[in-house]
């Protein structure tokens, strides 16, 4: 093949051009917030990727969810007056499930400090669990100060065995505290595991902690646990950065020393058996309801009621219950179907043969129809690819970087080649912030600001409140009015809550009837008094509804203030949470900060 020089010298001005764009790139890997856009630009594409390819997986069948949903939560309510039930209960459960021969029975609750007032129901359960080997209980690990709760020692039983290797100490598998049980289950019980789960920095949770430190040993996540007891092993070893518990059956760890999980779906792709129907299967003596839904089953007891807070967003599910997180752990593990992510070598040497080939093809055509066509179904058949790589291999290659670099690349030499007439290139990066029925800011932007709040307020101190507000009786209003006149409330209530914030405020729909206001630079008493006068303008507030009544509704508060009641978003989401709850408790229609 005959170069002229005027094409060899073409070909070594877009030689040059390729290695400054690749020199440009680097460069910007060391800038904080483009190395912080390109990670969540990246992880936006795996989560599109994973509802992708989450269709082609099927879940294991063999997995329930024991759940405390939305119409337990009315039953227990009605029934026993008050959330956690009574001990006593649990043990009925375990008894119960057990008999028709459950396989394991997965706790994702914490039973941390005895009920005095019902001593009994404690010991009955602490029986049950002590009968039952194939039950599971939870603990979490955090990082409160000594100050707050002395670090208590674990029993050496609950310890993972880990025979070889060791893992870097990091904040996501490091831990000064513990919330442990109560003593009378760790009395009888070695099955306990972790239950703590971290977020990505845009809210969602992407990967998993499999093992967890504590004053230097090693302690398994709850899933982790049951995994090992059905492949027969009591150990693990950490190789080459993966977990290996046999040669079929390996857990790839990220930098962090998190497993990327697989999802399986979205809400209710593991079958979800409502608690309340079990408890009257169990009180009616329906030994079928029971064996039809739990024999040869592994049970996972948990919550998905918004009103518990255990929801949580995931690549596929904004609100998905964390019980459904552990239950895809576990069939991560079952299924040694973890992603692994390449290495950025690899990426880089992708992003480059790409690039070239682009840069070569742009060279070689004539027609800009062509050139155009040429550059989309490139980029569409990398993506496509990318697909199938995580659908059949779960392997995740990058799509961010190597779409800008084929993008960078067609436009230089594009330019160059037409001299510099061409489309201005405009990238568009847009994420929904709002709730549809209420015009406030949606569950994940909320999400976002509160760690973006949390991380302003570690790094200056600037400080910041929350309130979290939940609508009084709103179900049973529901219930009686209808759902469009629930609606009307809804979106009323939302209104007269930014009617009477500060410009500056972020008012959110938390999800269901809750709603959020977060307060930057208010200190507690600032957020109290907003909050008395957010709880009066609703109090004071007629509604009309679709049949033409006025009525009046009340709201309750829990406010929670940065510094005083938490350092992270979750610490201070879980105390204004606790304050709402309280509000509840003692004749709702009213604010309270204080536990």
């Amino acid at each position: 093949m005959n170069y002229n020089r005027k094409e060899i010298l073409s070909y070594i001005i877009y030689g040059f051009i390729l290695v400054l764009i690749f020199v440009f790139f680097i460069w910007c890997g060391q800038i904080d917030s483009i190395k912080k856009f390109l990670i969540k630009t990246e992880s936006n594409l795996f989560d599109i990727r994973q509802s992708i390819v989450s269709g082609y997986k099927k879940p294991d069948t063999d997995i329930v969810i024991l759940d405390v949903d939305d119409a337990t939560y009315e039953y227990i309510m009605n029934k026993y007056g008050s959330w956690p039930i009574s001990r006593d209960v649990w043990a009925d459960v375990i008894n119960n499930v057990s008999k028709v021969n459950a396989k394991y029975i997965i706790f994702d609750m914490l039973f941390l400090k005895p009920n005095l007032l019902n001593r009994k129901g404690d010991e009955k359960f602490a029986d049950a669990v002590k009968k039952h080997k194939n039950v599971y209980i939870s603990m979490s690990f955090d990082n409160y100060s000594e100050k707050i709760r002395k670090p208590p020692t674990i029993q050496d039983s609950v310890k993972l065995n880990v025979q070889q290797g060791d893992l870097e100490d990091n904040e996501f598998i490091t831990y000064t505290n513990a919330r442990v049980v109560m003593d009378e289950l760790s009395k009888v019980t070695d099955n306990i595991g972790v239950i703590n789960v971290t977020r990505d920095e845009d809210g969602i949770i992407r990967n998993i902690t499999p093992i967890f430190k504590y004053k230097n040993d090693y302690y398994p996540h709850l899933s982790l646990l049951p995994a090992l007891k059905m492949l027969n092993k009591d150990s693990v070893s950490i190789v080459n950065n993966n977990i290996v518990i046999d040669k079929n059956h390996i857990i790839p760890l990220d930098l962090n020393g998190s497993a990327i999980v697989n999802w399986y779906g979205k809400r209710g792709t593991y079958n979800h058996i409502s608690l309340w129907e079990t408890l009257d299967a169990i009180e009616s003596n329906n030994k079928r309801f029971l064996n039809d839904n739990f024999a040869n089953k592994i049970v996972y007891v948990g919550t998905s009621t918004t009103s518990l807070s255990d929801v949580k967003s995931t690549p596929l599910e904004k609100n998905l219950a964390g019980v459904e997180i552990h239950a895809n752990f576990l069939n991560n593990i079952l299924d040694n179907n973890f992603i692994k992510k390449i290495s950025p070598l690899f990426d880089l040497l992708i992003t480059t043969i790409l690039s070239m080939f682009v840069g070569y093809c742009i060279l070689k055509m004539h027609s800009v129809i062509k050139t155009f066509i040429f550059f989309i179904l490139i980029l569409i058949t990398y993506s496509i690819i990318s697909c199938i790589l995580m659908a059949k291999y779960n392997i995740w290659v990058s799509l961010t970087i190597p779409y800008i670099a084929v993008i960078v690349t067609f436009i230089t030499v594009y330019c160059e080649k037409y001299l510099l007439k061409a489309k201005d290139y405009e990238h568009t990066y847009k994420l929904a912030v709002t709730d549809g029925l209420t015009q406030l800011y949606n569950h994940r932007y909320f999400q976002e600001q509160m760690i973006n709040f949390t991380d302003e307020f570690n790094k200056t101190g600037r400080i910041f409140s929350l309130v979290l507000i939940d609508i009084d009786f709103f179900k049973k209003f529901n219930d009686t009015y209808g759902h469009q006149s629930g609606d009307i409330v809804l979106k009323e209530v939302a209104e007269t809550l930014k009617r009477n914030s500060r410009a500056t405020d972020i008012v959110s729909r938390y999800g269901g009837e809750e709603m959020t206001i977060i307060l930057p630079g208010a200190t507690k008493e600032v957020a109290e008094m907003v909050a008395n006068k957010l709880c009066e303008a609703v109090r004071n507030t007629e509604v009309i509804l679709v049949n033409g009544d006025k009525v009046k509704v009340t709201i309750s508060l829990g406010v929670a203030t940065a510094g005083l009641n938490g350092n992270q978003a979750q610490e201070i989401i879980s105390y204004s949470d606790k304050c709402l709850y309280k509000a509840k408790e003692q004749g709702r229609n009213q604010v309270v900060s204080e536990i």
